[in-house]
């Protein structure tokens, strides 16, 4: 029952308040006095608070030889009390009062008290902490004053708020505490039993077992195998019914009751509603289904009713059949009946018990001295395949289109390849277009020397044609053949399958590519397009070095007529030759083995490294020829900014600075221009000095000469020279770097 109030407070309300809030609670003189652990008397010659709370245990302390406070000396130190209280009942009629029994837990540190009730299972009373730990005062009349140690002994009656307890026993360390404080204990008593929980195990007690009594055993087998599981892997083919489907199933035995669970197994888009069990944990019947059995019939136990006869007392009870009379007899499936290859009978349905896991292999292994675990395969057989077929395509639109409606009944646009666009498409310095310069293949006299630039765009396997504009050649020039797919030659217009593409693996230089009826034979390609197949020589196998290298090794019986030659051509014995002069070696010797692109790929792999732009006057020059198509004259602004950037007024800055500012003042030069001017101008500590650079540059305060037209050398393809100003691949070849790495020949 809980208490009506909060204990520690006084029922009266001006008596605490008044007692409470004296000044000389907190008055000066009497904290000194309260931290110098003296007991005067304060204003009004009245003991403080608490002064009166504090435990008076200073001539026990001595007499134990503990030179230490009170609160220090007893920490964490409890004495336990063991309590009861006759509790009136006046409800009910079964019992009128109630024995509740209780701890009273005595804190030395600093005599405060605290009272637990512990807990009885189906009591249905609160239980647990019946009175919070604070310092309890003591009844009326001496409210004023509180609990001691000295207060509490065994065989006594103690009063806390009006509850009479009465402790009848306490702990053995209570006992030594108080004996070595000098009480004298009383002989322990013992608590009575409370009346109804006494009717109550009477009561329990006259409830025995029913006689012959039978035990089932049950509790051995649950013990031994919980959370033992069979699994077996098994199928039902229900494909004979009407709509009926094979289904693939999972049994689980429970060892430790003898009960059967199944689970199906739904595959993808199966159009099944998803049941969580097909049968729920029970026993399975062996011949199920049995019938419709009434309630009661099926039972473990036959109890007969006794009857008592017509006399005034009599005794009418119940008593069990050993004989088991009227019994239903059940055969279940046991883990016995269970194996690979056994066909159960699941309620009706016939279910094949194809394979098993680990554990239960296992489990028959050491039970039974099963070896043979041949699974069967429980998977259909694979459906035909048809094949559907889509009509022609009708002209209209393009292919994905028109077979877009033919999918569906709401026809819905073709999905486009998005991701490959975004990875290829063209940003920054990345193109992602291969450009090759080609020439038409014709017999028309006007159009032999016609020259065009075929760009195959990465991103969505498009192809445009351009012919460069040529004054005085009576061709008007411009766009061939603006950006699409080209269709391979030799292809039906109308059929049902989507038609096939020119990809750009079939590029290279060298190829035929005929575009829409017009051949192109691709004479060379640019800088980009080269780099780029090599990278990628998985796609382009004419960009593989090593496949190029394959073809040369063939021709080692010629190695030694290879060298001969080189050197022949070599007049300057600067152990060189320029590209024309090793193509026509290499086509002449290798008969046709090699293509011009794995001649190009051979050639820039051994080509000898040179440097473009060696003076620093043609560097100057190109950038002031750029400036100049640009406009471009701020250089002013772009060393004030360097000032401000030079705060310590030295007049050079790091060269990433440099190039940072050119790049974001948007300069009209390449990248590789930049890089060479900065290297040009850097000194030893990676600095430039800003003023030098950028007076260098302004063409209009210090101009150069113009730079003369560069001679290019010529291209020679298919034994014809082309007047067409298009730069070779590579100008000189290394050509005893090449023998000593294919054919191991060193330079004599």
């Amino acid at each position: 029952m809980a208490l009506p109030f909060l204990p520690g407070y006084s029922l009266n309300r001006n008596v605490g308040k008044e007692k409470f809030h004296k000044p000389q609670h907190w008055g000066f003189c009497n904290n000194v006095r309260m931290l110098m652990n003296e007991d005067k008397p304060g204003i009004g010659g009245e003991l403080c608070l608490r002064q009166k709370r504090k435990p008076k245990y200073s001539a026990f302390l001595k007499e134990m030889g503990i030179d230490a406070p009170p609160w220090v000396a007893f920490d964490k130190q409890v004495l336990s009390f063991d309590a009861y209280l006759e509790d009136e009942v006046p409800e009910k009629s079964q019992e009128n009062y109630r024995i509740r029994r209780y701890k009273i837990y005595f804190y030395l540190e600093d005599d405060t008290i605290q009272v637990n009730e512990p807990g009885v299972r189906n009591s249905g009373l609160p239980q647990g902490t019946f009175i919070r730990r604070h310092h309890i005062p003591l009844p009326p009349p001496d409210e004023d004053q509180f609990y001691t140690v000295y207060h509490f002994n065994i065989n006594i009656d103690i009063v806390f708020y009006g509850w009479k307890f009465k402790i009848y026993d306490c702990d053995t360390f209570t006992k030594i505490v108080l004996k070595n404080m000098g009480v004298k204990l009383n002989a322990p008593g013992q608590c009575p039993e409370d009346p109804y929980l006494k009717m109550r195990r009477e009561k329990l007690d006259f409830v025995k077992p029913l006689r012959p009594y039978e035990s089932f055993g049950t509790l051995k087998q649950f013990l031994n195998y919980d959370r033992k599981v069979l699994r077996f892997f098994c199928l039902w083919d229900d494909s004979t019914s009407l709509f009926g489907d094979r289904r693939e199933l999972i049994l689980r035995y429970f060892l430790s009751d003898d009960t059967i669970e199944i689970r199906e197994v739904l595959p993808h888009k199966s159009g099944w509603n998803a049941m969580p069990f097909l049968l729920q944990r029970g026993k399975l019947p062996k011949y199920g289904p049995p019938g419709v059995y009434q309630p009661g019939e099926i039972t473990d136990r036959i109890v007969l009713n006794v009857y008592g006869g017509l006399v005034e007392n009599r005794v009418d009870g119940y008593l069990l059949d050993k004989y088991k009379l009227g019994k239903v007899h059940q055969e279940f499936y046991k883990d016995s009946d269970l194996s690979i290859g056994t066909t159960i009978n699941v309620w009706g349905r016939k279910v094949l018990l194809c394979d098993c896991d680990e554990f239960t292999k296992s489990y028959y292994k050491t039970e039974y001295g099963i070896e043979n675990f041949t699974s069967i395969d429980c998977k259909p057989p694979p459906p035909p395949k048809i094949e559907r077929k889509f009509p022609p395509y009708t002209g209209f639109g393009s292919e994905e289109d028109s077979l877009r409606s033919c999918i569906g009944l709401m026809p819905t646009p073709h999905r486009k390849n998005f991701r490959k666009w975004m990875e290829k498409d063209s940003y920054g310095y990345i193109s992602n277009t291969l450009r090759f310069f080609a020439k038409l293949i014709t017999h028309d006299c006007a159009d032999v020397d016609r020259l065009f630039v075929i760009s195959y765009f990465l991103s969505d396997d498009t192809l445009s044609v351009f012919e460069p504009i040529e004054r005085n050649s009576g061709l008007t020039g411009g766009m061939f053949l603006k950006r699409i797919r080209v269709k391979r030659p030799g292809q039906e217009v109308f059929k049902s399958e989507l038609s096939e593409y020119i990809k750009a693996e079939e590029l290279y230089v060298g190829a035929r590519v005929n575009v829409n009826g017009y051949l192109f034979l691709l004479l060379n390609a640019d800088e980009y397009t080269l780099n780029y197949m090599e990278k990628h020589s998985d796609k382009f196998p004419m960009s593989s070095i090593e496949l190029a290298l394959q073809k040369l090794k063939k021709q080692e019986s010629k190695s030694e007529e290879l060298r001969n030659v080189f050197i022949a051509a070599d007049d300057e014995q600067r152990k060189m030759v320029d590209y024309n002069t090793f193509r026509d070696i290499l086509m002449t010797l290798t008969v046709g083995e090699l293509t011009d692109h794995e001649l190009i790929t051979i050639a820039r792999h051994y080509h000898v490294p040179e440097d473009a732009y060696e003076d620093v006057n043609v560097l100057i020059a190109l950038a002031h020829e750029r400036f100049k198509r640009n406009t471009f004259e701020n250089f002013e602004r772009l060393i004030a900014n360097c000032v401000y950037q030079d705060r310590e007024n030295k007049k050079v800055l790091p060269t990433k600075d440099i190039r940072r500012l050119c790049k974001s003042s948007r300069l009209p030069l390449t990248h590789d221009l930049l890089v060479s001017l900065l290297s040009k101008f850097e000194d030893s500590e990676g600095q430039i000095n800003y003023e030098s650079f950028f007076c260098a540059l302004n063409w209009r305060i210090n101009p150069v000469p113009e730079l003369e037209p560069r001679s290019y050398l010529k291209e020679r393809c298919e034994d014809e020279w082309l007047g067409m100003p298009s730069p070779i691949p590579v100008k000189y070849i290394n050509y005893v770097k090449l023998l000593k790495e294919v054919f191991g020949l060193e330079d004599e």
